[in-house]
């Protein structure tokens, strides 16, 4: 499945509902193949109980409860978090069981509740603002709510070489002022996977890449994506959005194609451990 081009926007870093819109509408489908490989190896479906950490406004919960599957999320920014309350629970709906909560595992953990089956954290940046220890705490804290020996999926960056957006991202690490930027985008080490799981007490057990190109519609459409994303507000706070603006906007004109849209190729890795 490929993500689906979109139509020209403007390119605003100030309006923060504005960015969680351009989330859920320009980038979150981009990782739609990513989504779909994981769910299809571990057999999601019905009997599945899926926690999403960072689980953005929802896509991913909405492709597994399609599955058969009950969902809940979590995830730190409240624009996102309603906007996935649009999609799962729409007013009006009967229940369905998904469980939607802003912030940590705690938020959708019920006293008596079924414990957990699957666990993703497909959002690199999740719990970023506290660097790789508060993403070791949260999913510690996702462990404890999961059945023995179910699967914690965590995802990252593939080999620079072979992910196109790493140019973009790289604008972000540059404009960053290095004292206030530990959720600015860095790229993916060989084992930061593994040592991520041990250090939240899980055990490695496989892991997979899968092609997750980013497709725009144009180079306004492609900028206001990427500044969503959250990789980009260390450098904002550091320069200036029009800064910021100015060279994102160049780092993409290598892979602006002859017909106005802009075509990112991608690799992804996920890890898979166990509880």
């Amino acid at each position: 499945m490929t993500p689906t081009l979109v139509r020209r926007h403007r390119p605003s870093l100030t309006s923060p509902a504005s960015r969680a819109r351009d989330w859920a509408e320009i980038q979150e489908r981009m990782l739609v193949p990513l989504y779909e490989a994981v769910y299809e190896r571990l057999e999601a479906g019905p009997g599945t109980r899926l926690l999403s950490l960072g689980c953005g406004s929802g896509l991913a919960l909405l492709m597994a409860a399609a599955r058969g599957a009950t969902v809940c999320g979590v995830d730190r920014d409240a624009r996102r978090l309603e906007l996935a309350r649009e999609r799962l629970l729409p007013e009006g709906a009967p229940g369905n069981g998904t469980r939607l909560g802003l912030g940590g595992p705690e938020t959708v953990r019920g006293p008596d509740g079924p414990a957990f089956t699957l666990i993703t954290a497909f959002d690199p940046l999740f719990s970023a603002g506290a660097g790789s220890r508060g993403l070791a705490q949260a999913l510690a804290g996702a462990a404890a709510c999961a059945e023995p020996g179910s699967p914690v999926v965590l995802a990252g960056w593939g080999p620079q070489e072979r992910c196109a957006a790493a140019g973009a991202f790289r604008v972000a690490a540059r404009l960053s002022d290095p004292m206030c930027a530990p959720a600015r985008w860095r790229p993916s080490g060989r084992d930061d996977l593994e040592n991520l799981a041990r250090e939240a007490g899980l055990t490695p057990d496989g892991s997979g890449r899968v092609a997750c190109p980013y497709g725009y519609a144009d180079l306004t459409s492609a900028v206001r994506g990427l500044l969503s994303t959250g990789a980009f507000d260390a450098a904002a706070r550091a320069t200036d959005e029009e800064q910021v603006v100015k060279e994102l906007t160049e780092a993409l004109h290598p892979y602006l194609r002859g017909d106005g849209t802009v075509w990112m190729p991608n690799v992804f890795r996920y890890l898979i451990a166990r509880v």
